[in-house]
């Protein structure tokens, strides 16, 4: 893959000659990156099954413009529908437990309303001893008893009282409890119907009428087609050199008589290990006539420009930034700075004024 290349603002005419030699020009020269990539639309999302069943009713092919809550298939799940018809039953059960018409708190009221009348009479037999006692008419251990009788029918009215209220704070926690579970299983009984959360288009479509589809499995893809951005993979070599706001120039294999630019907006940090290749995304600044999504491209990334650069053919330099310069016994180290395929920019070790040789083979 070649991944760096070299881009001059016009064309690079050496003066060239087998006893003359090669002399240095000065030129504007721009560094760019190579990267391959594909188009894809901004805010995509996976359509999942919230439960398992048969897919049916499926109302969407690749290519579709969906809107928001826009149902584009049902699941067959019967085990929902049941529990959300249990749940009512239950709660309009729960709702009459709550009321004085209650059976439990009907047998409760019941057996009230009779400790209250036992209470009553034995609180007149304990008020008549008293005054029965206090003329000494009767005995003491008779108005006692008369008295721990009354005491013991007060107590179990309060117990009685107590229960019908516990039995009404049950009735109503047992309410709330299966109002909840209604609530959860109408929520399930949502999931049999796929919605659409947010518009977009249809990018992809996985599974069919007829289909089994367990919860989680991805039934389509959708993405917003109006928000597109290219996504780069760069070499591991060549990461370091690219920056937000970098300009990118875009060729797109559906589209190959255009050169689009854009800008970059986003490095993602870690190494994609299916591409081999660092993540780049960048955003264009311009329409693109197609805009197919996935559309494969080729991409170049301004890293770096430079005005009136010192340029010799790449091919006059040895790996070891050696040339061979007209007049000198002995080859030149040169320091270098932007290196293409076939141009080297010189930063130091010659002028523009000397003569460059082939190396000697």
């Amino acid at each position: 893959m070649k991944l760096i290349s070299t881009i001059f603002l016009a064309l690079l005419l050496f003066s060239c000659g087998k006893e003359e030699g090669t002399q240095p020009i000065v030129q504007d020269i721009k560094e760019l990156v190579f990267a391959s990539g594909n188009l894809e639309w901004k805010n995509s999302y996976n359509l999942t099954a919230q439960t398992d069943g048969v897919l049916s009713n499926v109302d969407f092919e690749i290519g579709n413009t969906v809107a928001t809550g826009k149902v584009l298939a049902n699941i067959d799940n019967p085990t929902n529908l049941v529990n959300t018809q249990t749940a009512k039953e239950q709660l309009s059960i729960n709702l009459e437990n709550m009321t004085s018409n209650s059976p439990a708190l009907q047998q409760v009221q019941q057996n009230i309303d009779f400790a209250e009348s036992k209470y009553k009479q034995d609180q007149v037999q304990a008020e008549r001893y008293a005054r029965l006692y206090k003329t000494q008419s009767v005995s003491k251990s008779e108005y006692e008893n008369y008295k721990l009788a009354a005491e013991s029918s007060k107590s179990n009215l309060n117990a009685l009282k107590k229960n019908y209220a516990q039995l009404q704070q049950q009735a109503k926690q047992n309410y709330i409890t299966t109002k909840g579970q209604l609530k959860a299983n109408q929520v399930s009984q949502q999931y049999n119907n796929l919605v659409v959360p947010q518009n977009g288009t249809v990018i992809a479509k996985l599974k069919s009428n007829g289909d089994y589809v367990k919860k989680g499995d991805v039934i389509a893809t959708i993405a917003d087609s109006k928000q597109i951005e290219a996504v780069l993979n760069v070499d591991e070599t060549s990461i370091a050199k690219i920056k937000i706001g970098q300009t990118v120039f875009v060729k797109l294999n559906t589209d190959k008589d255009k050169i689009y630019n854009a800008k970059i907006t986003e490095i993602l940090a870690a190494f994609d290990e299916k591409s081999q290749s660092f993540i780049c995304k960048a955003i264009f600044e311009e329409q693109l006539n197609i805009a197919f999504y996935g559309t494969q491209l080729e991409a170049n990334i301004l890293t770096s420009e430079k005005k009136n650069a010192l340029l010799i053919p790449r091919d006059l330099m040895d790996f070891g930034n050696r040339v061979n310069v007209k007049g000198q016994k002995e080859t030149v180290i040169i320091k270098t700075g932007i290196i293409s395929s076939d141009y080297v920019e010189v930063l130091g070790g010659i002028s523009k004024d000397d003569y460059l040789l082939p190396l000697k083979k």
